[in-house]
C-alpha cells in the first residue's frame, strides 16, 4: 500500500525550493513587465500628454474608454490613420505568416535529408536571422531603389521597374485596373469606421511588399530551427513502419510527418503572428509609414501618437488593441490547429488504407516523443 505523502517530507520541501529558485525571475517579470503593463492600461484611459506623471498630480485626466471608443467611432485623421495601419498589416500577416511558415518548414525537411554540407547550409540559412534587421533594412533600401540593384537587374530583362518606395499604389488596385476594373468604381464607395470599401481593398502597397520580403527572409531560419528540432524528435519506427508499407513520400509527410509535427506548427504561427502584429524596427527606418501611410502599423502608429504627438493615452489604447487582437487570432488558430482531421479525410473518400500501420506508429510515436526515446536516435 502505497504511504500518503505529507507536506513535511522531501516532497513537501521540494516546492518551497522551487518557488525559492523562480522567485527572482517572478521578482524581475513582475517590476519589468506585469506592473509597466497595468500602468500603460491605466494611462490609456487617460488624456495624459506627458507632462508630469499621470498617478500624481492630476496631471492626467481619467476619460475611461474614450480613447478605445473614439479609434472606432469617431469621425477624424486619428480614426482613419489607425484603421489603414490595421488595413497595411491585416495584409502583411496575411502574406508573411503563411510565406514564413512554409519556407522554414522546406528548409528543415532539406537540411534534415541527407545531403552534403547540411551544416553549411543550417549556417547559411539562419545567418539572417542572427543579422541586426536595422542594417538589413538599410541594405533593401538600396537594393530596391529607384536606381538599385533590383531595378537594374529587371532592366536587363526589358522591365521598368517601379519605384518600390514611393508608389502607395495597392498592388490589388494595379491587378484589377489590368483587368479593366475603373479606380475607385461606383459599388465600393461605402466606408466602413471611416475608409471605404474600395481603400480597404487596396492590398499591400509596392513599398510593403518589399518589407514582406524582408520579413520572409530574415525570420524564416529561426523557424526552421524549431522545425529541425521537431523532425529530428521524430521516432525512426515511424519512418521503418512507413517503408514497410510502401508509403509514397508525399503520403508519408502529408498523413504521418505533418500531423506529428502540429506542436511546432502551431508555436511557428503563433510567435509568426505575434511578431508581424509588432513590427516597428523595419516600418521606423523604412520610410516611417510612407508612402501616404501604406507601410503604417499600429505599432509604430502607437508610437508616433504617444512620443511626437504626445496624445498618450490614445497611444497606449492602439497598443491594447493591438494586444486584443493578437490573443483573439491565437485563440482562433489553436481551434483550427487542434481539429480533428480524420472524419475530413474520410468524407474526401480518400483511402488510408496503404497507412494504417504507418499512421498506428505513429500515433504511438508522438507518445515516445516527449519522452526522448533512445531508440530513435538523432538523424542529421
Amino acid at each position: 500500500m502505497a504511504r500518503k505523502r505529507t507536506g513535511t517530507g522531501i516532497y513537501g520541501k521540494q516546492g518551497i525550493t522551487g518557488w525559492l529558485f523562480t522567485a527572482p525571475m517572478i521578482i524581475v517579470l513582475g517590476l519589468f513587465l506585469f506592473v509597466p503593463i497595468l500602468m500603460a492600461l491605466y494611462v490609456s484611459m487617460t488624456d495624459w500628454n506627458g507632462n508630469g506623471s499621470p498617478f500624481t498630480g492630476g496631471n492626467a485626466g481619467f476619460v475611461g474608454l474614450e480613447n478605445y471608443t473614439s479609434l472606432f467611432t469617431e469621425e477624424g485623421l486619428t480614426r482613419r490613420t489607425f484603421m489603414q495601419s490595421l488595413g497595411n498589416t491585416f495584409y502583411y500577416v496575411l502574406l508573411v505568416v503563411p510565406l514564413q511558415t512554409a519556407s522554414a518548414l522546406l528548409l528543415a525537411l532539406v537540411v534534415n535529408s541527407n545531403i552534403r554540407g547540411k551544416s553549411f547550409f543550417r549556417t547559411a540559412f539562419y545567418f539572417p536571422a542572427v543579422t541586426s534587421s536595422i542594417a538589413i533594412s538599410t541594405v533593401f533600401l538600396f537594393l530596391f531603389s529607384n536606381t538599385g540593384a533590383v531595378n537594374r537587374f529587371l532592366g536587363l530583362v526589358g522591365i521598368d521597374g517601379p519605384q518600390w518606395f514611393s508608389d502607395s499604389r495597392g498592388t490589388l488596385h494595379l491587378l484589377l485596373g489590368a483587368v479593366g476594373v475603373p479606380d475607385d468604381p461606383s459599388w465600393a464607395q461605402g466606408e466602413i469606421f471611416g475608409r471605404s470599401l474600395w481603400e480597404w481593398l487596396s492590398g499591400p502597397s509596392v513599398a510593403l511588399c518589399v518589407i514582406v520580403v524582408l520579413a520572409v527572409w530574415t525570420t524564416t531560419g529561426t523557424f526552421m530551427l524549431l522545425f529541425l528540432a521537431a523532425l529530428q524528435d521524430l521516432p525512426v519506427e515511424v519512418d521503418e513502419a512507413a517503408a514497410l508499407d510502401g508509403v509514397s513520400a508525399w503520403q508519408k509527410f502529408r498523413l504521418i510527418t505533418l500531423p506529428m509535427l502540429k506542436p511546432a506548427l502551431f508555436l511557428v504561427t503563433t510567435l509568426g503572428l505575434i511578431g508581424t502584429w509588432q513590427v516597428f524596427d523595419q516600418i521606423y527606418v523604412m520610410g516611417k509609414g510612407a508612402p501616404a501611410g501604406t507601410t503604417m502599423t499600429p505599432a509604430f502608429l502607437s508610437y508616433a501618437t504617444s512620443f511626437r504627438s504626445l496624445d498618450y493615452g490614445s497611444g497606449a489604447a492602439m497598443a491594447f488593441i493591438v494586444f486584443l487582437i493578437i490573443i483573439v487570432l491565437t485563440f482562433l488558430q489553436r481551434r483550427l490547429l487542434a481539429e480533428d482531421r480524420e472524419p475530413r479525410r474520410r468524407r474526401r473518400g480518400v483511402s488510408t488504407a496503404p497507412v494504417a500501420a504507418t499512421t498506428a506508429a505513429a500515433g504511438r510515436g508522438s507518445d515516445l516523443v516527449g519522452a526522448a526515446p533512445q531508440t530513435g536516435g538523432e538523424r542529421r
